[in-house]
């Protein structure tokens, strides 16, 4: 069976979650069928699944070149109008009506409004003083760079093709960003070599002294990126892109049943060139290292950043519950960025053993946390999470565990307050239940399902119906996907804000189904389980260098924007 593309069915139907029987679907629909399955080199969580429960061989094939979104329409005339404003801020006044018309007509009055909550007309946006309508200029200026440079996969990957050297230098220019300049880029993309590059460089930034050649240069680590060095890492990045090739012959040894080589799964905008090349037997990390050093800071980071911004917006009161999903797809990416996250909200640590596996997740003394409490988790799981990093379900929940018995006043704990609480109400087992997924060795919130046949008629539907599958706790011993409806209704009550880690530019809110049928979904039954209080939503997107938590409107206007509305995309595509 040659099984053409992420993902199939056969993996995700009922059976054993971590080995398969007899009577596990993949085992009596497969037999001993072999599987040689062609995966996107970028999904290694999902890939595990068709490894494990479908037998799959997995070969590995690249994803689309990088785009950059660009401006169109009205969002084109108003970068030149605005342009025109920021040269002569005394010319301002004669553009009110041209530079507020087309905000208008782009719609993007809520994207970036004159006054923040305030709905105004394209008249009344226009009689503004012109101080307020100057800095308003400059705060759509900043709008329309962001949309501007915003990436997204340009088209679809053809199996086995080497990519042209245009494709070549917007793989490399999404890579680098401002590290080289697209001049520089250019040259390495066209097989110019790394000399004519580090020219192109010097003549871009005009450096007064010319840098020595590449060859004679030594390989030395510096705190800040080396020029020459980021020149001969992308001129290998080249090489690696042109062996696309191999997505071929590598599908050639498995139907010969010979051996595909290893190589790690990830993306070459966060990874880097361990990624590559493809045509490779994908693998993803170590669970038991999980979250690495690098994500750790990071989650903590985003974690803080989250948490600064809600407080912000609630009069500085911090979230009693935050609901923070726990994917397979970007845990694997990002190297344990969900679980740091986790981890900081509540106020703990790995604590490693000798071998430098993770042993324990230990709580940090009140008195180191800067005063400020312990956030409590609504931790929804995947399956695909559920089943691969059975080690982490089991640390966290020891974590919650001993979080909820700490001896600390309430206000400063939020999960013993919740735990406290649910034992008063007589519900003296599993009160420290905080990992939710779906029944053991089933997949989906079932939301997605509902939606295609159509048979709903709210919102609030279909967040009954993400509960109803996500009713389901894991932890350690016998926790093994038993039912506490009770302590999920309980946790969502005090949920004021769901978490959600976008691991890859090729998979946005808008591009798979996931993100609706189950962060949207989440959201739904928080507010289903509040009575209709707001709950908001924050995205993170792994993919870029700075972490920098967005509501999700934001990114979902972005993203319209980018993609959806865009015709350069639409043409791609």
């Amino acid at each position: 069976l040659i099984h053409f593309g992420m993902h199939g069915t056969v993996e995700w139907l009922p059976g054993s979650p971590l080995g398969n029987t007899g009577l596990s679907w993949s085992d009596v629909l497969l037999g001993p069928l072999p599987n040689v399955y062609l995966y996107a080199a970028n999904n290694p969580s999902e890939s595990i699944i068709a490894k494990r429960r479908g037998y799959g061989t997995i070969v590995s094939h690249n994803v689309p070149p990088y785009g950059r979104a660009g401006l169109y329409k009205q969002l084109s005339i108003l970068r030149d109008l605005i342009a025109d404003v920021r040269a002569d801020p005394g010319s301002v006044h004669n553009l009110k009506d041209a530079i507020a018309g087309n905000v208008e007509a782009a719609g993007l009055q809520a994207d970036c409004p004159l006054r923040a909550g305030v709905e105004t007309s394209a008249e009344e946006t226009a009689a503004a003083e012109d101080e307020e309508f100057l800095a308003w200029c400059e705060r759509l200026h900043g709008y329309l760079q962001t949309l501007e440079n915003r990436l997204f996969s340009e088209g679809l990957h053809v199996l086995g093709a080497a990519p042209s050297s245009s494709q070549v230098a917007q793989y490399l220019g999404a890579y680098y960003g401002d590290s080289l300049p697209q001049e520089a880029v250019d040259v390495l993309a066209e097989g110019r070599g790394v000399d004519a590059a580090r020219l192109a460089l010097e003549a871009a930034w005009k450096q007064p002294a010319a840098l020595p050649a590449v060859s004679a240069a030594p390989a030395v680590q510096q705190a800040a990126p080396d020029p020459l060095q980021l020149l001969q890492e992308a001129e290998d990045i080249r090489a690696l892109l042109l062996r696309n090739r191999e997505e071929l012959s590598g599908m050639l040894r498995a139907l010969d049943g010979a051996w595909v080589p290893p190589e790690a799964g990830g993306d070459l905008l966060r990874d880097g060139p361990g990624v590559l090349p493809t045509g490779r037997n994908i693998h993803a990390l170590d669970p038991y290292r999980m979250p690495g050093p690098a994500a750790e800071a990071r989650g903590a980071q985003a974690a803080a950043a989250i948490l600064e911004a809600h407080r912000a917006a609630n009069a500085g009161a911090y979230p009693e519950t935050v609901a923070i999903n726990l994917w397979g797809l970007d845990a694997i990416k990002t190297k344990g960025g969900s679980v740091a996250m986790v981890l900081h909200m509540v106020g703990a640590r790995p604590v490693k053993e000798g071998t430098g596996r993770i042993a324990r997740y230990e709580l940090i003394p009140l008195s180191e946390m800067n005063g400020r409490p312990r956030v409590d988790c609504l931790c929804n799981m995947s399956g695909i999470f559920r089943d691969a990093f059975q080690n982490v379900v089991e640390l966290l929940d020891d974590l919650f565990a001993r979080a909820a018995a700490a001896d600390e006043p309430e206000h400063m704990n939020f999960i013993a307050k919740h735990a406290r609480a649910l034992q008063q109400q007589g519900i003296t087992s599993g009160a420290s239940s905080r990992l939710f997924s779906n029944p053991a060795g089933d997949y989906g919130s079932m939301v997605n399902e509902r939606v295609g046949a159509g048979n709903w008629e709210n919102s609030a539907e279909l967040g009954d119906t993400w509960a109803a599958r996500n009713a389901f706790s894991y932890g350690k011993g016998g926790e093994r996907g038993v039912a506490r409806p009770e302590v999920l209704q309980s946790l969502l009550g005090s949920c004021e804000r769901v978490v959600q880690e976008i691991d890859s530019v090729e998979y946005g809110l808008t591009d798979i189904q996931e993100y609706y049928a189950n962060t949207g979904a989440l959201v739904a039954a928080a507010k289903n389980a509040r009575k209709g209080k707001a709950v908001g939503c924050s995205i993170i997107e792994a993919f870029g260098k700075k972490v920098e938590p967005k509501e999700l409107e934001e990114v979902l206007r972005l993203e319209y924007r980018s993609k959806l509305l865009n015709p350069r995309w639409a043409q791609a595509m």
